[in-house]
């Protein structure tokens, strides 16, 4: 594959990450608003975040048993193509009842399309040139951030909350055009063997490596999903953090992130993806304890520590995702990463499931025990720092399609004495 194609191909992967991140993101400023008009409390606004995650989690792990039996590229254009109904499904829900309801079923769609996205990565970009790669897809956090949550917010406040979701699923609609024009076939994955579901969980789980990358993004999401949901709702109601400059928040903070994620990717292959992650999870610690322990403060102080809470946030999740598509082989990269995608998707709503219980609201509106939560992930994320030491790439080989010769072997000492 050219430079050139390769650009395009990663910008196209970005652009759909980014649908599918807003559609994931946009619910959480929209939770004071939410909790006002469907008059839910904390917990019940977890549900609407979990139900996605669960529902996600659950296909991640059944599209396991079958994601490596097709060819990337039409496996992602028919569960993005529903994971689009699905959006607009949201957006016609009468009820919270039906909102949950919808966000499920957008979830059983999304569950893979994550999964899809990064073993196309994972397959196409040889690892020497991997971190810089996963940088531009993840950047696509910070365009989300920095376009799509203000204007779903402005459009939130100009037509009513289920404007935002019209928006995606249209859109998602659109893209799915360009993903049929534009991302190549990726099949060389393919065998004529047919790997039976108990075969495809022994591959996974009988590699020691698939294994510690799986517990190592499940403590890592916990180590942040049980806070980011309720960021708006608790700057809202403790910090006195008005709800028209959430989109600020996000603004600044995915704008920071534009340019760091790519940063970061670029640092991680130069010095090591292990070593990058330890370093930006020390840091993040940072804002995790800023942001869950925040007295009324004014607003300039409020930006500051929620833009590092993104930059910080995003930027270990970017050597993160680089090192674990190296710790397993082309032929079975794609149902690890299903895997690995439900464990995201099931550690998310295991987290801000459990978040909604550690919270309570006080009768003021006040949000209470978040900093409680806050010092639950800070624990997870140095739990995580342990976990990554042991992780390592393994020896694989690199192809684009099967009519092209092999681009290149890639053999790593460290693992190829295991």
């Amino acid at each position: 594959m050219t430079p050139k194609k390769e650009k395009i191909l990663l910008f196209t992967l970005a652009t759909i990450q980014f649908t599918a991140i807003l559609d994931f993101m946009i619910v959480m400023p929209l939770g004071p608003q939410l909790m006002r008009l469907f008059e839910i409390n904390p917990s019940q606004f977890g549900v609407i975040v979990s139900s996605y995650t669960f529902a996600a989690g659950f296909t991640g792990l059944v599209g396991a048993f079958f994601i490596d039996r097709f060819d990337r590229k039409t496996a992602l254009f028919f569960n993005y193509i529903g994971f689009s109904l699905g959006t607009i499904f949201c957006a016609l829900a009468p009820s919270y009842e039906w909102l949950v309801v919808a966000r499920i079923v957008t979830g059983l769609f999304g569950g893979v399309m994550g999964a899809l996205v990064m073993s196309i990565v994972g397959d196409v970009i040889p690892e020497e040139r991997r971190g810089a790669a996963m940088g531009i897809v993840m950047a696509s956090f910070s365009v989300a951030s920095v376009f799509g949550i203000p204007f779903g917010l402005y459009l939130a406040d100009l037509a009513g909350w289920h404007m935002p979701f019209y928006f995606l699923g249209f859109m998602g609609l659109i893209v799915s055009g360009i993903i049929y024009k534009i991302v190549p076939s990726v099949n060389t994955h393919l065998t004529k063997e047919r790997p039976s579901p108990v075969q495809v969980l022994k591959n996974v789980f009988g590699s020691t490596m698939q294994v510690r990358s799986l517990m190592f993004m499940f403590v890592l999401v916990l180590g942040q999903f049980s806070v980011i949901p309720y960021i708006s709702p608790f700057l809202v109601a403790n910090v006195g953090f008005a709800e028209d400059n959430l989109k600020y928040m996000y603004l600044l903070g995915g704008a920071a992130t534009i340019f760091t994620s790519p940063l970061v990717g670029r640092l991680a292959d130069k010095y090591g993806k292990p070593k990058m992650f330890i370093i930006m999870a020390l840091l993040s610690i940072i804002p995790l304890v800023t942001t869950t322990n925040m007295p009324h403060a004014p607003v300039w102080f409020v930006l500051t520590c929620s833009t590092l809470f993104f930059v910080f946030i995003s930027g270990r999740m970017v050597p993160s995702m680089a090192l674990i598509t190296s710790a397993v082989t082309p032929a079975h990269r794609g149902s690890f990463m299903s895997v690995n995608s439900s464990a995201l998707q099931l550690g998310s709503g295991v987290a801000s499931f459990l978040s909604g219980l550690v919270i309570q609201q006080a009768a003021s509106g006040e949000i209470i025990n978040y900093n409680i939560v806050g010092y639950g992930a800070i624990g997870f994320t140095i739990l995580a720092i342990f976990i990554v030491r042991g992780i390592k790439p393994v020896p694989q080989q690199i192809r684009v399609s099967a009519d092209e010769e092999k681009i290149e072997t890639e053999e790593v000492h460290a693992m190829a004495e295991m």
